[in-house]
């Protein structure tokens, strides 16, 4: 039996309004590419049927900050879904040019973007991200973590560009000094920022459960 793992699956918002979907699925593949260079990725990154997209991980909390970067880094005009499994995988056929998978994780990765389009589409329009695991005895780290999505992908979907970019700046540990210099701002300016925008909390927020160990 192999280790557990989170299956990732991404689709794009409303990608059939979208007037470059070509352009918005490279954008997509950039910032996660772009993510992979500093956080670890168990299979990174590829494109399936449709506006789809899919990855694996080794543990919830990179899958977590990542989707967050991505999330962060996108244009203002291209958004994604990201549905969250915890379980197992196994290739169908490992010789296929693109090996297939299947297992717990993606049935439970599926289940979970299905749940956050039912949520969007019902009264959480700003939900963007579900996680779900057939474990038993993660009920509550579902719960928390589920809490946990509601709150930051409601901090993100209000978010200005600025805002954006000094949040995955922090995310990705970069000093106020060093946000600031980015920006042209002054360094009492992105502390402002930050805790304007509730990027400062949603920071504290991942770095909490990061040092919980929420794997």
């Amino acid at each position: 039996m192999s280790d557990p793992v989170v299956a990732l699956i991404v689709d794009i918002v409303n990608s059939r309004k979208l007037r470059d979907r070509l352009g918005a699925q490279q954008s997509i593949r950039s910032v996660f590419d772009d993510a992979r260079k500093e956080h670890p990725v168990l299979r990174p990154l590829w494109p399936t049927v449709g506006d789809e997209f899919q990855a694996v991980f080794a543990t919830l909390g990179d899958a977590l900050l990542t989707t967050a970067l991505v999330r962060l880094a996108l244009p203002e005009d291209v958004d994604c879904r990201f549905g969250l499994g915890r379980g197992e995988t196994v290739y169908v056929d490992p010789s296929a040019p693109i090996a297939i998978q299947d297992g717990s994780a993606w049935w439970n990765a599926r289940e979970a973007i299905e749940l956050t389009h039912r949520k969007e589409h019902k009264n959480e329009p700003y939900l963007r991200s579900w996680f779900v695991s057939s474990n038993r005895r993660e009920a509550g780290t579902m719960a928390l973590v589920n809490s946990f999505l509601l709150l930051r992908d409601s901090l993100i979907s209000s978010m200005r560009p600025r805002d954006r970019r000094l949040i995955m700046g922090a995310l990705s540990g970069a000093s106020q000094l060093d946000l600031a210099q980015r920006e042209g701002i002054s360094q009492s300016a992105v502390s402002q920022s930050l805790r304007r925008s509730g990027g400062a909390a949603l920071v504290a927020a991942q770095q909490e459960l990061t040092k919980g160990e929420i794997h």
